[in-house]
């Protein structure tokens, strides 16, 4: 073997490796003892026939293939060997010359990861305030949750409840009948079909109406666009939403111990802060692992993307598991997997240099993580995992593949609340592997607890 040319790019070393005639011969002559065996050739036995008849019977070009599927690989592992070359997964080979055989072995390397002076980073976290207008977005949505419908005698208006029976067609289709539907009348709703609710308002109870609609030429969901459907419609009732009075009866029908409007507003505004502080500090996070990769030079083989990339589209499939998977979800936007892999492609590849680089932080502050810890963690998953997919999940974390993912995301949370702490000023070089608890604790948790949900809905609805 003779290592004509290297070079190195991209993260990967390519060679041009030329291979020696003797290799070539040995390499024909196992083949050929090989096919031998495997081949009925008429006239001979297996094994027994001679070189020349099996090379003439199955051709020159399928023998010196059958040869060079053994030997590149071989020749490869040397070459890496002599190399000293860090490989992460097997080469690529491509035959550029065949007299004498001389081919291009591509070879992924380990990635390389250069920090910046990431202890220099000082970044001041936002300050955490609740507003006034957070406040009464809460409670209002706290009242929007127990509010009652109560049937009225008007013509129907936008933010009423409407009562339906429909019956629906499509073009060389038998109708569909519906009795009894309600439907929110919410202006500018897309549902069931753009416009459908707009043909309601103004009617009254009793009315009947017939009208034609068709989702438009770009509507998101590419199988539906331009499909038309004739539609008759009755107004059977009309309810208008009527919400509580915000008083101490009010705050004391919602359980968790609040006997007055005035504890009501005080747990609102407990679980606003507790909302409020954890989105601050996953902002800080995202800025402090924002400036840490940027300072970084990072390089890595393309292989390393495609696997992070798929690892993306795995994701997806286990998500929409109970909508049929990813199939049934590229079908229903009207797109292909190829495609999609390239709309993933620049968020994954910002995600691996980001994974790369907190994975040589981790190396470099010597952080590390117990089998407890990936237990908890495995629990916690299972117990937020919705019914229809966790035995999915469940098998997935069974595996060692994917018991090694949460290990992975575990030690790459770990690195990110190290990384705040430095970017803070509160951690001294080559301190200890310990981590400062954030966020809400257990006991701040307990108390009011479905009311700060609400609390935190209502902000995030406002």
């Amino acid at each position: 073997m003779i290592v004509r040319a290297q070079e190195f790019e991209n993260g990967q070393a390519v060679l041009h490796i030329e291979v020696e005639p003797a290799e070539m011969e040995k390499a024909l002559e196992d083949a050929y003892r090989h096919l031998a065996k495997t081949v009925n050739i008429p006239g001979f036995r297996k094994g027994k026939a001679p070189r020349s008849v099996v090379e003439s019977y199955v051709g020159k070009e399928a023998l010196q293939q059958e040869a060079l599927e053994d030997l590149i690989p071989r020749l490869c592992k040397q070459a890496a060997e002599e190399q000293d070359l860090d490989i992460i997964a097997p080469p690529e080979a491509e035959v550029l010359d065949e007299d004498p055989v001389v081919f291009k072995a591509t070879f992924p390397l380990r990635p390389k990861v250069e920090l910046g002076d990431y202890r220099s980073i000082r970044l001041d976290p936002e300050p955490v305030e609740v507003t006034e207008e957070q406040i009464q977005g809460a409670l209002e949505h706290i009242r929007e949750r127990h509010a009652v419908w109560e049937p009225v005698d008007r013509p129907l208006q936008f933010g009423d409840m409407a009562t339906l029976d429909i019956e629906q067609r499509r073009e060389g289709a038998d109708p569909t009948k519906y009795e009894g539907q309600q439907l929110p009348i919410i202006e500018g709703t897309k549902l069931p079909l753009p416009g459908f609710v707009d043909q309601l308002v103004g009617m009254e109870k009793g009315e009947e109406k017939e009208f034609t609609l068709s989702y438009p030429e770009d509507y998101e969901i590419g199988e539906l666009a331009n499909r038309s459907y004739e539609f008759k419609v009755k107004l059977t009732e009309v309810k208008e939403k009527q919400l509580p009075e915000l008083d101490d009866e009010f705050a004391r029908s919602l359980g968790e111990g609040l006997d007055s409007v005035d504890a009501l507003r005080e747990s609102v505004i407990s679980g606003l802060r507790r909302g409020v502080e954890q989105r601050a500090k996953r902002e800080f996070e995202r800025r402090v692992v924002q400036a840490v990769t940027e300072q970084a030079q990072v390089e890595y083989p393309p292989v390393l993307l495609e696997r992070e990339i798929t690892g993306l589209l795995r994701e997806r499939d286990l998500a929409f598991r109970g909508q049929g998977g990813l199939e049934a979800y590229l079908s229903s936007i009207g797109k292909t997997e190829s495609q999609i892999k390239e709309e993933l492609r620049p968020g994954a590849a910002e995600r691996l240099r980001q994974s790369l680089v907190l994975g040589k932080l981790a190396e470099e502050e010597k952080i590390e993580v117990s089998e407890a810890e990936v237990d908890a963690e495995i629990e916690e998953t299972l117990q937020a995992a919705y019914d229809y997919n966790k035995d999915d999940v469940r098998a997935l974390f069974s595996r060692p593949e994917g018991r090694r993912a949460i290990w992975e995301e575990v030690l790459s949370r770990k690195t990110v609340e190290r990384l705040a702490e430095i970017a803070r000023g509160g951690a001294a070089e080559g301190q200890a592997d310990e981590q400062v608890a954030e966020g809400s604790t257990g006991e701040e948790a307990g108390h009011g607890a479905s009311v700060a949900e609400d609390s935190d809905q209502g902000q995030a609805n406002g």
